[in-house]
């Protein structure tokens, strides 16, 4: 639908007036990008949930979010488009302190049908999410790598991790990068400090 003065899409999250109950209870809100993956979601039990109708999510969302849920859930293809849109939706809701899981969408095409093909598969879905860090740090720490590729994979997760607007954060996931890459945690803050943070734009 075209936007007028009362329909701002950048304004509204749809089905948000369904889900605030759920989502200030769980803090956790399952985050998607069309109305028909809401009333899909919502069909299959998932109570938590609430959609942008297709548009880029606006700050003014997040900020609606952040007063309810300090965790949001996406859901992502495990490919390098997938990859890279996971990289992008982490930057800017990391800005908002968000802590970000997603689920795996095991081949469907978006939640509207994973739930119409398999209406059991999201809420499964939903109890076994990982955090985003953890599915970067796979993809691009997948041992089949030369000594320069990982090292330039090492500083591109580190850019990520500089990103974050928590302290408390930023060092959890050092340590993780640590253990995945078997680099010196200090090694690896001492390259963290050497990164500028990247402004994250909407």
């Amino acid at each position: 639908s075209p936007e007028t003065p009362l329909f701002n899409k950048s304004r509204i999250l749809y089905g948000f007036h369904k889900a605030k109950t759920e989502i200030s209870r769980s803090q956790t809100a399952f985050l998607v990008e069309g109305q028909m993956d809401f009333l899909m979601a919502w069909q299959s039990g998932l109570k938590n949930v609430v959609a942008t109708s297709g548009t880029a999510l606006s700050q003014e969302q997040l900020k609606i979010l952040r007063r309810l849920a300090d965790s949001l859930i996406i859901s992502f293809d495990q490919d390098e488009a997938g990859i890279k849109a996971l990289e992008r939706s982490l930057d800017l809701f990391s800005n908002s302190d968000f802590n970000i899981k997603v689920i795996d969408l095991n081949g469907y095409k978006d939640p509207a049908e994973a739930a119409e093909k398999n209406p059991d598969f999201l809420k499964k879905a939903l109890e076994q999410t990982r955090p985003a860090f953890i599915c970067l740090f796979n993809f691009y720490l997948n041992g089949g790598q030369d000594w320069t590729a990982k090292k330039r994979n090492l500083r591109h997760l580190l850019q990520h991790i500089k990103n974050l607007k928590s302290n408390i954060e930023q060092s959890h996931w050092l340590k993780e990068l640590s253990l995945k890459s078997r680099i010196e945690e200090k090694i690896l803050a001492q390259e963290l400090a050497t990164i500028k943070i990247k402004t994250a734009t909407f």
